[in-house]
């Protein structure tokens, strides 16, 4: 669908969702951030589009010389990664109970950690250097270094998730989503905190969304965190890859593995959209440029898309990060059961207690709707159906 326009403050509105079907509050928040005096053309909007801590979820925003915290989330760097095996359905046992206790065995899940780090020279060969720079942090985290040690690899809980799908071919996939865990937590929330403090953000009608200026030791600062943490997410998604990819390899020994796909959807990027230097901050949303590989999830029990991206310049070439919570976390427990999370996930080897059933499909938008919305921003590579589905 084409985007519509919202006339908003500084800058307008571009939805590609209608716009009765957002949230009160959420549209809200896009006229406050379309306020900023540092917003570049307009604000994209994805369709998937739902309420946050200062910024939507679902939101595209360009910044002339500065950034806003807040608009990039406190998971920073969460995002997802994929990757296509050999096997077909057919390879598979007729009941996967197995294979998903296996997979939870090596990667800990809710709030979970590793006993041992367990990184590996197979998953990247700086560790030591990427360490190293751990001492160069606000000192606000210097006492989380050991947690963050032992948090490498693990899945933690909410919308996170690891699953085994199969694509329309039978063709086996394993999938998995994940951000910084709790150092990128609270990196965020501190530098969040310190925006707050700052005089030029005394005037903005939402305190939540106060920037940093370029060209301040506090933009430096956030910024040097800021790309730590998107580098830990990356390293936390390729361990847990590794350690499932070697349990499907003990499990299925002529299993082979392509190219992983993997992208960041709540991060910074230093580009250039319409002829401007901008430092753009993707929040529920993934980068869609022309040609570039994405992954788009949906809900526990319905499915996922990996898709290829249009390079539509008016989404700042973006497209959404999944299907997007529909109703609160509060709102889903009272309106679910365990037995309707048991009858919306059908068919799929996962979790079906009181436990999870805020994140039951019927709290998320439908994925296939969330799809059409956005056809002129990215085209199907793929859709997957998921068979395990492993959650905190």
């Amino acid at each position: 669908m084409a985007a519509t326009v919202v006339r908003g403050q500084n800058v307008d509105i571009r939805m590609w969702t209608r716009p009765d079907e957002v949230e009160e509050f959420a549209m809200r928040q896009l006229q406050n951030i379309s306020a900023l005096p540092w917003a570049v053309k307009h604000i994209a909007v994805m369709p998937d589009v739902h309420y946050g801590k200062g910024a939507t979820v679902g939101s595209v925003i360009a910044l002339r010389d500065a950034v806003s915290p807040a608009a990039v989330g406190v998971d920073i760097g969460c995002g997802m990664t994929a990757v296509r095996t050999s096997l077909t359905a057919s390879d598979l046992p007729e009941t996967l109970r197995g294979l998903r206790s296996r997979m939870e065995a090596v990667v800990p899940v809710g709030f979970g950690q590793h006993r041992a780090t367990a990184f590996t020279e197979r998953d990247a060969s700086d560790w030591a250097a990427f360490w190293r720079k751990f001492d160069d942090l606000t000192p606000a985290v210097k006492a989380r270094a050991d947690k963050a040690l032992h948090q490498m690899g693990t899945l933690g809980g909410g919308n996170h998730f690891l699953e085994v799908c199969l694509d329309t071919d039978q063709r086996v996939w394993v999938m998995l989503h994940s951000g910084s865990r709790g150092i990128g937590n609270e990196l965020a929330q501190h530098h969040i905190s310190v925006a707050r403090t700052l005089a030029h953000n005394a005037e903005l009608p939402d305190p939540d969304l106060a920037v940093f200026l370029a060209g301040t030791p506090e933009m430096a600062a956030y910024r040097h965190d800021l790309y730590w943490a998107q580098d830990y997410a990356r390293r936390n998604r390729a361990v847990m890859l590794r350690l499932v990819c070697d349990v499907m390899r003990a499990e299925f020994p002529q299993i082979l593995f392509e190219e992983p796909i993997s992208c960041h959807h709540n991060y910074v990027a230093e580009e250039t959209h319409f002829g401007e230097d901008v430092l753009v901050t993707r929040k529920g949303a993934i980068r869609a440029g022309r040609g570039e590989l994405g992954i788009i999830p949906g809900s526990m029990g319905t499915g996922s898309y990996i898709v290829r991206g249009l390079g539509n310049p008016d989404s700042f070439e973006s497209a959404s990060h999944g299907a997007g919570r529909r109703m609160s976390r509060n709102k889903a427990r009272k309106t679910f059961t365990e037995q309707d999370l048991a009858a919306q996930t059908s068919g799929v080897e996962c979790r079906k207690d009181a436990g999870v059933v805020d994140e039951i499909p019927g709290a998320y938008k439908d994925i296939d709707t969330v799809m059409a919305n956005q056809s002129d921003l990215v085209e199907v590579v793929a859709k997957l159906k998921q068979v395990v589905c492993i959650k905190g």
